[in-house]
């Protein structure tokens, strides 16, 4: 067995602990074992630290500023509400109400556990007040999380540019809208099933019940930390300045092509120093712990990558002459595993398997969001982070029955989803 192998089978080791014990900390276990396995292998610490995603930590932490920043002085707050006063009383749009919702949350950087946060109690309140199905209610704006998660500002979108450019394969300059388009086809193929299946077996009611009352939006409640800070402006003009620095964050990033990170933080700091707002709450709602999760799996990842691991586990999955076949069944390792662990640390760490099958000749962004897809489409289940949430924000009378329906829908969402977004985007 060659250092190589015993990489493999740590990272394995890693998942396997992470997906069965709650204390665990993947993040944190991933940079010592990094250091061990490089020890073994005569590989220097410094060399070890040298793979640490220093550019990725400023995309990040740019992104997630300017998004807490914005949560902060209420324009978040003000979108959403500007969301949930569209529906004019009409059932279909109120359990349609999170999927927007949740897509923009995520497409401007909101971490998919902290929209889920928000989402899942917009979601699961809006389905006890109109006598929605609960399990309806929640596809619905989990998939819409989904429908964002791959825009540029967002978490999927940014690691997915970085993590193509780091393994050495190129995507075009047309690759941020075509994952974003992928990503809401996704959402919106997956949430128009369930809005049809709730239609015709009566998940959404034809009348509003008896007893519901009030806009959309009301009787929802509001996270926690949802106190605004708006400085020395009145709300409207905080927002306006809010929504002006994102749109020239976007703007500047998409359209020039400026490292959205810096853009990110260059827009927080502005916003605080104008508006007068304190900086040091925004610091604190920074997702450190995910900057610790990827920034350590992708330090062990560039150990693997030294180490030749990944060329043995390709060799392993590819089948010979058929390259979209091997992405399939790449596509299928991604989902099952994601089922109970981390989708994002799953994308990471399968990433590293696509240059052997871009070389092949696989297109680079319908691999990489059929890759992508497949990671995040089963995360409606019950088994882990998401389906926590959802069941915490739903009625104690119905989380029996939402847990059983959501376990049936994530052992299905594992089993078809996966081929879904491979014969649907990976082609791309």
């Amino acid at each position: 067995m060659t250092v190589a192998d015993v990489s493999v089978l740590v990272l394995v080791g890693l998942f396997v602990v992470a997906s069965t014990t709650r204390r665990f900390d993947l993040g944190l276990a991933a940079l010592p074992a990094a250091f061990l396995v490089g020890i073994a292998a005569g590989v220097p610490a410094d060399e070890v630290t040298g793979f640490f995603p220093a550019d990725f930590v400023v995309l990040i932490v740019g992104v997630a500023a300017l998004f807490v920043t914005a949560r902060a002085n209420g324009t978040l707050d003000w979108l959403l509400d500007l969301l949930l006063g569209l529906t004019g009383g009409r059932l279909v749009l109120i359990a349609l109400v999170p999927f927007p919702v949740g897509a923009l949350l995520a497409a401007v950087g909101t971490l998919p556990a902290a929209a889920t946060a928000i989402v899942a109690p917009i979601a699961l309140g809006l389905a006890a007040r109109y006598g929605i199905s609960p399990l309806i209610a929640a596809v619905v704006g989990i998939t819409g999380i989904v429908s964002g998660l791959l825009s540029p500002l967002a978490v999927y979108g940014v690691t997915a540019r970085r993590l193509a450019e780091q393994f050495g394969f190129g995507l075009p300059d047309t690759a941020p809208a075509t994952f974003l388009a992928g990503g809401l086809l996704a959402g919106v193929l997956v949430s128009g099933g369930a809005l049809a299946v709730g239609l015709r077996t009566g998940g959404i009611p034809r009348r509003v019940p008896v007893g519901a009352s009030g806009p959309a939006g009301s009787g929802t409640d509001r996270p926690a930390d949802a106190e605004t800070d708006g400085g020395r402006f009145g709300p409207r003009v905080t927002r306006a300045l809010t929504v002006l620095a994102l749109l020239a964050v976007v703007t500047l990033s998409v359209g020039f092509g400026l490292n959205i990170g810096y853009l990110g933080m260059i827009a927080a700091v502005g916003l605080h120093l104008v508006l007068g707002t304190t900086a040091a709450d925004v610091v604190a709602r920074i997702p450190w712990n995910v900057v610790l999760l990827i920034g350590g799996l992708l330090t062990y990842v560039g150990l693997m990558q030294r180490l030749g691991a990944f060329e043995r586990i390709s060799s392993l999955l590819t089948v010979e002459g058929s390259p979209m076949v091997s992405l399939l069944i790449l596509c299928y390792v991604a989902g099952v595993t994601s089922f109970a662990a981390s989708s994002i640390a799953v994308f990471v760490t399968t990433m590293p398997l696509l240059p052997p099958l871009v070389a092949a000749g696989v297109p680079p962004v319908g691999a990489v969001l059929a890759l992508a897809l497949s990671s995040v489409l089963v995360d409606v289940n019950p088994l882990g982070i998401t389906g926590g949430l959802i069941l915490g924000a739903a009625e104690p009378s119905a989380r029996e029955r939402l847990f059983r329906g959501l376990l049936v829908y994530g052992v299905v969402s594992v089993l078809l989803a996966p081929a879904a977004v491979w014969a649907v985007v990976g082609w791309w």
